[in-house]
């Protein structure tokens, strides 16, 4: 079984600390010149900024790479990777950004920082899963769609669409190696009255965890 986490889609953030700001940016890639290109894309772009932070991570040939860009060594690329290799997030750059403040955090303080611009970053992204799905049709009743709707949760899938009519028509994408057991717990559990039909199987990202906007 394939499954591997990667970032939903762009994002970025910001994080004040000691007067310096930090901005986090992560971006979806499939290739280390994909990374890279990013990466220069936000030199560019910042090219006033005391540091461009990076680091990289790809399931394809198990790449990893990452760069301090003047910061003193082990405080910034390393701690960002770090983030992304305890998640097991993948396909994935991230470049914090530093505008230096005027007062020095200290290689902990840099650490924490960066870490956090990184953390920050991702939540702001949200995670998705990659792997093969059954794509399934639960009709039931009105009464029975919130306990049909936890199973789904229940058994590791996710609810793509819900039609609301006369009776309500839930499609959930089931992990693929537990659409059987699910389809034969919701048949039992409703005492026959629901019956799951397969509508094929799908290998595609699916949100897995939902962006964290902060205040």
């Amino acid at each position: 079984m394939i499954e591997y986490y990667i970032p939903t889609g762009h994002s970025e953030t910001e994080l004040v600390e000691k007067r310096s700001r930090f901005i986090g940016q992560v971006w979806q890639v499939a290739s280390e010149e994909e990374a890279r290109a990013r990466i220069e894309e936000t030199r560019k772009k910042h090219y006033d900024a005391r540091h461009n932070c990076w680091c990289y991570r790809l399931r394809e040939g198990g790449a990893e790479r990452y760069s301090d860009d003047g910061e003193p060594q082990g405080t910034a690329g390393q701690p960002m990777l770090n983030v992304f290799q305890r998640e097991e997030v993948a396909d994935v750059v991230c470049v914090v950004t530093r505008y230096f403040g005027g007062v020095l955090l200290g290689a902990g303080g840099l650490v924490r920082a960066y870490t956090q611009s990184a953390k920050d970053a991702l939540d702001a992204s949200g995670i998705s899963v990659v792997r093969r799905w059954v794509a399934m049709e639960v009709p039931c009743s009105y009464a029975q769609f919130e306990e049909a709707r936890r199973e789904v949760l229940h058994h590791g899938g996710v609810v793509e669409h819900v039609d609301y009519g006369a009776d309500v028509l839930l499609s959930a994408l089931i992990p693929e190696e537990r659409a059987g057991q699910f389809a034969a717990h919701i048949l039992d559990a409703s005492a026959g009255t629901i019956s799951v039909l397969e509508a094929g199987e799908q290998f595609k990202d699916v949100p897995w965890r939902e962006p964290v906007i902060k205040d």
